[in-house]
This record gives C-alpha cells, structure tokens and sequence, in this order.
C-alpha cells in the first residue's frame, strides 16, 4: 500500500482521498443513531446552521446535515449496485461471447446489442413511472444496471478475441479444462484491470443518471438520494426563501463526488499507464 501510494499521480491520491470522505459519510456516520430526517416537522422550522444542526433545517422542519448523509447513503447505494452488477455481467458476457466464438458468440451479441442501442431514458422515465413514486434503493439500481452491463459486455468481448489466440490459451485447452474454467482462470485475471476501472466508471454514470432523472421530477417520490434532495429544495422554493444550505448543499455534494470520481477513474488509468511504460 504504502508503494501504491508513493508512485500514486495526484489525481489519483485527490480521487482517493474524496471519494473515500464519502464513503465514511454515506456508510460510517450514517449509521451513527440519529432522528429518520424524512420525517416533516422534527425539529423548528427554518433554523440557521448551529452545533445541534450543522447545516440548520428545512422549511419542513428536517435536519438538513442528516438529509445530506442519507441521500450520499442512498445515492452511492445505487451506483455501487449498479456498477458491481454491470461490470460482472458485462464481463462474463462479453469473456464467453469472445471465447467461445460461433452460434454463441452471435446470440449474446445480438443481445448485448439490442440493448446498446435501445435508449435508455424512455425506458427509464417508463420505468419509473410504474413505479409509481414508490421504490427503494434496490429496484431502482436494478433498474439502471440493466443498461449498464451492454457496452462493457462489447468491449470485454474484444480483449477475449485478442487473448483466446496465445499459446497459453491453447495450452489450456489442450490440457482438458472446459470453457467457463478457461475463461475464469486464464482470461478473467487479464481483465481485472479493466473491470476495475470500468466499475468506477459506472458508480459515476449511475450516480449521474439518478440525480438526472431526480432533478426532472421522475425519480421516487419516496427515496432520498442527491438528486431529489435538489429537487425538493427547489419545490419549495429554498432559493427564494434563502435556505441556501438546504439547496447548496446536494448540489455541492454531487460535484464534489463527480469531482472525486472522475480524478480517480482518470488518475488510475495514467497509474496504469505509468506502471506498463508508457
């Protein structure tokens, strides 16, 4: 770790140490006990920022700092889902769609294909609407992880192609192990690499497309995530009313986590780059 850490780039050790204050937040001082903050009318409405309410309280009687470390909570929920739920779909597809060639290579293919091109906002806007503006962190990460394994599935498919013609590959077959022992022994470490980047990655774009539905009034109702913690704010007209924290403080959130991500994801690829000399 601590060699890791040393030949670490800037960009990665910055991406690190926010993504990882994020994480303490969403999933250590959530836990901490505390008052459930969906509840209206908890505490005296309107208060300014004070040790018992850091970021003081909503027009609706919330406490504003707990809202904000249970929509980093929920919000990082989705996109861990949905990221760990694509990237071991999308690399399995795509290693025995590469590996094993032929009827079956052409079947997931099409597949996978089908739902590249597919757009995905309408089904999700769909979706959501069934739901009825009722849901929970789970279904709704089902619900995004279903467009996220596709895109991976192709990329991964092209490594396997390039990597199913060395020798050691042919060595293994010549041995007697089967496809799916091929495939997890041999190729899975070659692409682990890439999984890991591609997972953070998809934490992002997952985190993004749930505040972007939140922000235009299409995500639940009834879960408390970054994005409709902005737009509940401005459905109460926090602006007007100058409750800058109880607006400011989502949107702020949400940069710093794209922010963080985003000099994490580009940091460990130039990690990798440094560490293969280039």
């Amino acid at each position: 770790m601590k060699k890791f850490w040393k030949n670490a780039n800037g960009r990665l050790k910055a991406g690190m140490i926010i993504t990882l204050i994020f994480l303490i937040i969403g999933f250590v001082v959530f836990y901490i006990p505390h008052t459930d903050p969906f509840f209206n009318n908890t505490y005296p409405r309107k208060l300014a920022p004070s040790w018992e309410h850091p970021l003081g309280t909503t027009s609706l009687g919330q406490d504003i700092f707990w809202l904000l470390v249970e929509a980093i909570h929920n919000s990082l929920s989705i996109g861990l889902i949905v990221a760990t739920i694509g990237t071991v779909a999308g690399v399995l597809v795509g290693l025995v769609a590469g590996f094993s060639g032929g009827l079956t290579d052409r079947i997931l293919m099409v597949i996978t294909d089908t739902f590249v091109v597919i757009p995905s906002l309408p089904i999700l806007v769909l979706m959501t609407a069934l739901m009825r503006g009722s849901s929970t962190v789970i279904l709704l990460a089902l619900v995004l992880a279903m467009f996220a394994w596709a895109w991976p599935s192709r990329q991964i498919r092209s490594m396997a192609l390039s990597i199913k013609e060395r020798d050691f590959i042919q060595t293994a077959w010549f041995s007697g192990e089967g496809t799916m022992q091929v495939v997890v022994t041999e190729i899975l470490p070659y692409a682990l690499t890439w999984s890991l980047s591609n997972f953070m990655n998809a934490t992002l774009n997952a985190i993004a497309s749930e505040s972007s539905l939140a922000v235009l009034g299409l995500s639940p109702g009834n879960l408390l995530s970054l994005g409709n913690m902005i737009q509940w704010a401005r459905d109460r007209n926090a602006i007007f009313a100058g409750q800058w924290f109880w607006i400011g403080s989502p949107i702020v959130a949400t940069v710093l986590l794209f922010i963080g991500l985003f000099l994490l994801i580009t940091g460990y690829n130039d990690y990798l780059q440094m560490k293969r000399g280039r």
